[in-house]
Formats: C-alpha cells, structure tokens, sequence
C-alpha cells in the first residue's frame, strides 16, 4: 500500500479531510494519480488490486474509491460488487482503458457514480469530484497532465 498525506500548507478548500482510495494494478498510473490528487490536499492511498482495497477499507474509511476495471485476480466490476456489498455509502468512480458499453452500463448499474476513459484527464476527473462532494469551487481549474 502506498500513502500520501495531504500538503496541509497546500490545500485547497474543500479537499481537506477528503480521503481517497486508488485501486489500479498499473504502478505508473496508480502513483502519478496519487501524487497529483495530493497536490490538490487530498489524503490519498493506494492499492494495487481489489482484495487489497477490501482489506484496506476493513480498517480505513474513505469518501472515494477510484477503481480500475481492468485487473488480474479480481477485476473492477467484482470488487465493485464486493465494495456495494460492505461500503454501500462509499463513491466509487470507475476508471479503464479498454471500455466498452457492457462494462459502461454494468458498472452504472452496480453504482459507479462515474466512469472515465484512461488516460484519465484530472480537469475531467476534478469535475466529477465536485459532484460527488458536493462543491462547485473548491478544486483548482487549472489545467493539469493526463495520468
């Protein structure tokens, strides 16, 4: 499991005590969305795949999962599945490279509140943020690199 800890100097209002779950077996993508979403002030952790993030939430609450679909062992709409099961009140935005309108609709229909097309655009990414928490301006507009 990797961690970073918000930038307490650093945050911008609204993220703070927002704390975010990464699952996504790809190394580079996991930590390059983890660092730019704590440069933004969230608290952000990460897992590589779904039975780590079912362990991880046993013992550490978040307010969003940002999953990808595609995984060995246990693919995202599994843990997806598993995640509603335990944590039905947690956000779960869905994140792949190979999506297609089956694994769209069935990720919608098993809750996702979002899902976005890698590589993921952090404005695009931002924007469903607010939704989800629920602010119109609190995450920075600038534009930021892909991941």
């Amino acid at each position: 499991m990797v961690s970073f800890i918000k930038n307490a100097g650093g945050c911008l209002l609204g993220s703070r005590n927002k704390k975010i779950l990464i699952v996504d077996d790809e190394e580079n993508a996991r930590m390059g969305l983890s660092k730019l979403l704590a440069q933004e002030g969230f608290e952000v952790d990460s897992v590589a795949n779904g039975f780590e993030a079912l362990q991880f939430l046993r013992k550490k609450k978040v307010n969003l999962v940002i999953s990808d679909i595609s995984m060995p062992e246990m693919n995202g709409l599994t843990f997806l599945r598993e995640l509603n099961r335990s944590f039905p009140s947690t956000s779960v935005i869905m994140i792949t490279a190979y999506g297609g309108v089956e694994s769209y609709l069935e990720a919608m229909n098993l809750g996702a509140f979002e899902y976005i097309n890698k590589p993921v655009k952090l404005d695009e990414l931002k924007s469903v943020m607010q939704k989800i928490f629920g602010e119109t301006n609190s995450l920075n507009a600038s534009k930021m690199p892909s991941v």
